[in-house]
């Protein structure tokens, strides 16, 4: 049995309290979350030794060990994406397949750094949202994708990349700057592309699902909602991922949607002006 090891900022959080069993189950028995380390206990929830005694992770004290006793290696941390470079130093040095859990890193400068420090040891890398997973995204025609309206939850800074993440796989890495037109309340960003194609995403509250228009060329537009389990197809990716070291995700789109977000806050101070990205 291949081991995982996770490596969190704190344990008792959503994502580490799912992927055990949901990768034990995609693997069929064949991968199985062994070791952890937490930087911290949380603040409100589980110790992370009563989180490993839960769900049966032997804790270890600091990231070396996790990173020599496992064959494959996940970084987590989603919500906390600033703690990503100082947890995944070691990780992205081993040679060993990582996965780092959404959002990817804080900006674009240090996207780079993590990706570099990959490369330079032979270290196969990935990070995605799983909404890149869903069925109806994944079909969707690419060819001829002239405009895209996207809505969904939550906040701008922990959810702006549920709605980035098949934007980018649909439109490409090609954005050139960003405009923010909403509101406080309500967050909105529009993102123009190469060839005047634009896409825009706004948060507009808590209760509105995820759904993505599309207009192409044709003159024709479709809507998008994720019915799919796009969970369960994103962890299949990352069973692949640990079996093979093949990456499905280009590491230039991370990169583009990380640049989006950090330009995105900083179009937030000047609403209704263009910012250039780099």
């Amino acid at each position: 049995m291949k081991k995982i090891g996770f490596i969190d900022y704190y344990l008792d959080e959503w994502h580490a309290n799912q992927y055990p069993d949901w990768i034990r189950s995609a693997s069929g028995g064949s991968m199985e979350v062994a070791y952890a380390y937490g930087m911290k206990d949380a603040e409100q929830g589980m110790s992370n030794a009563a989180w490993c005694e839960r769900h049966g992770v032997t804790l270890l004290p600091t990231v070396e060990a996790v990173v020599e006793q496992s064959d494959y290696l996940i970084v987590l941390s989603p919500d906390h994406p600033e703690q990503h470079e100082a947890l995944a130093e070691l990780p992205l040095a081993s040679g060993k397949p990582t996965y780092i859990d959404k959002t990817f890193a804080p900006d674009r400068a240090t996207a780079l750094r993590l990706f570099e420090r990959a490369a330079q040891h032979d270290t196969p890398l990935y990070s995605s949202s799983a909404l890149r997973f869903a069925t109806e995204y994944v079909e969707a025609e690419r060819k001829g994708v002239r405009v895209v309206s996207s809505w969904g939850p939550g906040s701008f800074d922990n959810y702006s990349i549920h709605q980035l993440e098949p934007i980018v796989s649909l439109m490409g890495t090609e954005a050139k700057r960003v405009m923010f037109i909403g509101t406080e309340v309500a967050p909105a960003l529009m993102i123009e592309f190469s060839d005047g194609r634009q896409a825009t995403i706004q948060h507009p509250g808590p209760g509105c699902p995820f759904t993505m228009a599309v207009n192409y060329d044709s003159g024709d537009c479709s809507v998008l909602r994720p019915e799919s389990d796009f969970f369960q197809l994103f962890i299949r990716d990352l069973v692949a991922f640990f079996e093979t070291g093949r990456v499905t995700v280009p590491t230039a789109e991370t990169i583009s949607i990380i640049t989006i977000i950090e330009y995105g806050r900083i179009a937030a101070q000047r609403p209704y002006q263009w910012i250039d990205l780099p």
